[in-house]
């Protein structure tokens, strides 16, 4: 088996995906850019090629199973192990004006959607996965998360956390909550699994909107993905460090 390290990115072919496959590519990782829609999913690919990425396309979508089976059934045939894995595709349902989500007024259909993709798709991407995570020496999962998830901010109403989101903002305490059940029953284990924020990034998800590069979004998703044995696990981090639940 090749010992050149392998990674799957969800949700990679544009904005922090993309920045995220890009940022492990350029340390020596062959990687597997997730997305569903083809002609993205290749466009991208290409472009990390032309950059001197190892790249390969892997069909994906989160919310399927046959798709996530199938992924894992071509990362076998292309690879026969994953070191790191990046959940990263995500979505933040519908927004009312100035990007508000009313709790009064919510749609139960758009909060059953993105809990499919925020939540469940990042758990039924893990477990189908894990097999080929547990055949690497130093098994690395990162789930992106975002700080509009942490109750500690949220609740402080001396800290400014944006709009109010009813459907995007609990997905993501709900991944965060899921985050640390893995790092509990992998306790004890090589596989050390984290949330990362990427902060608020121009991006097509934040309408372009954010003080931040999708490369600065990804950089502390790249340190996790990449932490050394014995690093840390089951915490929440951004840039300066962790965020409290």
């Amino acid at each position: 088996m090749s010992e050149q390290k392998i990674a799957l990115v969800t949700g990679a072919n544009k904005g922090i995906g993309y920045g995220i496959a890009a940022g492990l590519g350029a340390l020596g990782y062959r990687v597997g850019v997730g997305a569903r829609d083809e002609s993205r999913r290749e466009a991208a690919v290409e472009k990390l090629r032309a950059a001197g990425v190892d790249a390969f396309g892997v069909p994906l979508d989160v919310t399927d199973d046959q798709s996530v089976s199938a992924a894992a059934e071509l990362l076998e045939q292309q690879a026969g192990r994953l070191d790191a894995l990046v959940n990263n595709a995500g979505i933040s349902g519908e927004f009312g004006p100035g990007w508000l989500q009313d709790p009064t007024t919510l749609d139960l259909g758009v909060v059953r959607t993105v809990v499919e993709t925020n939540v469940i798709g990042v758990v039924r991407v893990t477990n189908a996965l894990l097999p080929l995570l547990r055949r690497s020496a130093s098994p690395r999962i990162v789930n992106i998360s975002s700080s509009v998830g942490s109750l500690t901010r949220q609740a402080d109403p001396n800290v400014d956390v944006g709009p109010i989101m009813a459907a995007y903002a609990p997905t993501k305490t709900f991944l965060n909550a899921v985050t640390v059940q893995y790092s509990r029953h992998f306790a004890g284990t090589n596989i050390l699994i984290n949330a990362a924020c990427p902060g608020l990034v121009a991006t097509d998800f934040t309408g372009r909107q954010g003080p931040r590069t999708p490369e600065q979004g990804a950089a502390t998703a790249i340190r996790l993905a990449t932490l050394p044995d014995g690093g840390p696990t089951g915490s929440f981090f951004e840039d300066a460090g962790v965020i409290p639940w």
